[in-house]
């Protein structure tokens, strides 16, 4: 028993170390996403030359693991859902909404619920990430995070990936069907 309760201790103080300081989030969805009806995405590309705000291998390499944890197929032609992000160095004032949590939205799917805007004053270093619908050609989610005690570094890899990983933690999601594959294949393996 005395081996066990260092190891324990140990453990417990490693995972502590590794672990993420999950930033204040905030975030906003459109009542004509189609949550449950994705399967695909792919990460946005900026359209011309010079924004270095929307490209980041950091970020885009967080976005991909954490879609693909979700069950999304990364796919170029025709993707259900584009990802885009954007790094914002400097404080500003950004529109949301005051919503039902996402996840009582799709139970309910009430389209009769009105918009209540909100009006944010984000601190330094902020970064949005938002997934657009291919098909009907709009946002349909929007995540933002930013620290209440500094900025989020943009140079430091490990700042991006809590920044991402707090995010994107909000979008909850599977891809469609692959929950259904998922426990198709283990009761396959059981057989």
């Amino acid at each position: 028993m005395k081996k066990i309760y260092p190891a324990f201790v140990t453990l417990i103080l490693f995972t502590s170390c590794l672990g993420y300081k999950e930033l204040p989030v905030e975030y906003d969805y459109s009542y004509k996403g189609n949550f449950k009806k994705y399967r695909t995405f792919d990460i946005m590309k900026p359209a011309g030359p010079g924004d270095s705000t929307m490209t980041n291998d950091v970020i885009e390499k967080s976005i991909v693991a954490r879609m693909k944890f979700l069950g999304y197929r990364q796919n170029s032609n025709k993707p259900h859902l584009i990802v885009g992000f954007k790094m914002f160095d400097d404080s500003l004032k950004f529109n949301g909404y005051i919503q039902p949590e996402i996840e009582d939205w799709v139970r309910n799917q009430n389209e009769n619920v009105d918009y209540d805007p909100q009006k944010f004053n984000l601190n330094q270093g902020t970064l949005l990430i938002q997934f657009y619908d291919r098909r009907q050609n709009r946002s349909i989610w929007q995540g933002y995070a930013t620290t209440q005690y500094g900025s989020i570094d943009f140079q430091n890899s490990r700042h991006l990936r809590n920044a991402v990983i707090s995010i994107l933690d909000k979008y909850r999601f599977w891809a469609e069907g692959f929950m259904d594959n998922a426990t198709a294949t283990v009761e396959e393996k059981d057989l």
